[in-house]
């Protein structure tokens, strides 16, 4: 019902918009009643008239636009619309509405009638979208057609000229605009109006009628068994025959269904090229002209039995749904592609701004390199100047320096000269003080060696004297005990002499020890004396270097030298030390 809304549609819009006779998209309400009530007759809808007053009541008097007229349409028309009318008469009245306005004055190679035929077909082929339009390829598929019912050749190159002259601001042709272009006999040149006409009548058949074939065939009666010549006419559902082509005297039909079926008979009773029609209540028995006439009714009436089981509509509308599929694919296709390109250019537009930008930038960039180049060689030439009177000066002072680093190079070669007799002097010091450490350590060993040497010999005495005291005793013993005494005198007084002995022998070794005292003590006053010396020389080199020595955490004692190397608990352990040895000696 849908596709059935569309093309109803398109006729009507060609009326409505054709009493619109000043173009402003507006029709009065006088006219829409007059147009409503003629489209409730034809279509066979009940026609309610108090609808209609009702549905514009409450508007102005002035005239209603096609939106405002849509809606009673929908409501009050179309959805109340039946396959039961005739469309040649439906269209007959559009027809009439719209011609005398819009069909050009000049005179054309077709009749009125064939240019109404056309004005269907173009409904048909239209795209769905107002205003209507006939693309390209749906005039090059209905030329196509037409060339081929007037059994000429396609020209496909005078198609191609054709388009490239076509109007780049249209997408296509309108109706009228149609309707001239084959009137005109611009692609039926060489061909005379009837063959024309005949064209027409056939494209207008098959596309608009659903007339899949048509022709004389001899049909076999079903009572009186006779065989008559009837013209066949063969639709999607439906196999109508008549007394003769011009459909005026008709018959009888052939309805059929998915169980029918078509089936070929041998040649019989001296008739040829027959073929047996099953339908569900009758068989129909038909003879063609020829085996050529014949095929081709087998195979159309077999083509149209197998669209009835798929369910699918005649050949010619499934072809131009595809093509209208393919047409929105192609245009969907380069809409995107379109938007695509304007993205493209978008994009290059922008890379533009910013190259050009860029371009800016680097013109600016290359003005002030220019500025900064001349402010560069300006100030090159400034810093030439100047450094040129720095570099003279530069060199005055770098004489100066030289001669100042050269005299600073001696004092320093002077200088090292100086440290380096220090550290000799400081080294030769060192052992100075190395000897008088050791000749104090000898003499300490040997006044120990000497104390040891007195304490014997004290040991010795004391022993001598209690022998003594001993042999007085002795003496004023006894007689008795004399010559024991005497014995024992003489054995005492051998070892008196044997301690004598001893005690002389200790004397020389004390006299020894008192020559190797004289000579640590020689040695010891030498290193004094060299220490004294170095210690003067030190003192005389003091601005410059100062011995290093061994810290002490406790105050350090100033000498006429400078800081002394001991500290005041060590001094008074001299001292002390020094009492001792005069008490001693």
């Amino acid at each position: 019902m849908g596709g059935l809304k569309d093309e109803l549609l398109k006729a009507i819009w060609h009326a409505f918009t054709a009493l619109d006779l000043d173009r402003s998209g507006k029709v009065s309400k006088s006219q829409l009643k007059v147009l409503s009530h003629n489209l409730c007759t034809v279509l066979k809808v009940p026609h309610d008239p108090v609808a209609l007053e009702e549905h514009f009541r409450d508007d102005d008097e002035g005239p209603v636009s096609n939106q405002g007229y849509m809606p009673y349409l929908n409501k009050f028309i179309l959805e109340k619309v039946q396959d039961n009318f005739d469309k040649i008469e439906f269209n007959r009245m559009c027809w009439t509405l719209c011609v005398k306005k819009n069909l050009t004055k000049n005179p054309l190679l077709i009749t009125e009638d064939d240019a109404f035929k056309v004005w269907v077909i173009f409904n048909f082929l239209s795209e769905d979208k107002y205003p209507l339009i006939i693309v390209p390829e749906e005039i090059e598929y209905l030329l196509k057609k037409l060339t081929e019912a007037m059994g000429g050749g396609w020209q496909q190159e005078q198609f191609e000229h054709y388009k490239i002259n076509f109007d780049d601001n249209k997408d296509g042709l309108s109706a009228w605009e149609l309707i001239e272009l084959i009137g005109n006999g611009q692609f039926s040149k060489g061909m005379d109006r009837q063959t024309v006409s005949m064209a027409i009548n056939e494209v207008f058949n098959e596309l608009i009628l659903d007339v899949l074939k048509q022709g004389y065939m001899m049909k076999k009666g079903h009572k009186r068994k006779n065989w008559t010549e009837r013209w066949f006419v063969l639709k999607p559902n439906i196999i109508s025959y008549y007394v003769s082509e011009d459909l005026k005297d008709k018959k009888g039909d052939i309805l059929l269904d998915e169980n029918c079926c078509v089936e070929s008979l041998p040649d019989k009773d001296g008739k040829k090229c027959l073929f047996l029609i099953k339908c569900f209540e009758k068989t129909f028995e038909i003879s063609a002209s020829d085996k050529k006439k014949k095929q081709e009714w087998i195979q159309a009436i077999h083509s149209t039995v197998h669209l009835l089981k798929l369910g699918s509509p005649p050949p010619h509308k499934e072809a131009r749904q595809r093509r209208k599929e393919l047409r929105r694919k192609l245009l969907a296709e380069q809409e995107q592609l379109e938007r695509q390109m304007k993205e493209l250019q978008a994009a290059n537009e922008n890379k533009q701004q910013e190259l050009e930008s860029v371009r800016k930038k680097l013109e600016e960039a290359a003005s002030r390199a220019a500025d900064e180049e001349k402010k560069r060689l300006q100030t090159q030439v400034e810093l030439q100047t100047r450094f040129s009177t720095e570099l003279e000066r530069e060199k005055l002072i770098r004489q100066q320096m030289e001669e100042q680093v050269a005299q600073k190079s001696s004092e320093l070669e002077q200088y090292l000269q100086r440290v380096r007799e220090l550290e000799a002097m400081y080294l030769k010091l060192q052992e100075a003080l190395e000897d008088e450490r050791q000749a104090r350590q000898d003499e300490e060993t040997v006044r120990k060696l000497q104390a040891r040497l007195l304490e014997e010999e004290s040991s010795k005495r004391a022993e001598l004297e209690k022998w003594h005291l001993a042999q007085q005793q002795a003496i004023q013993t006894t007689e008795a005990e004399k010559q024991e005494l005497e014995q024992q005198r003489v054995m005492k007084e051998q070892a008196l002499q044997e301690a004598m002995a001893q005690l002389e022998q200790l004397e020389l070794e004390r006299k020894q020890a008192l020559e190797q005292y004289e000579g640590v003590k020689k040695k010891l006053e030498m290193a004094t004396n060299m220490t004294k010396s170095w210690k003067d020389k030190v003192a005389h080199h003091e601005g410059l270097i100062r011995l290093i020595e061994p810290g002490s955490k406790n105050p350090h004692l100033i000498t006429n030298w400078g800081p002394a190397a001991f500290t005041q608990a060590e001094l008074e352990e001299r001292e002390k030390s020094w009492k001792e040895k005069k008490t001693t000696e």
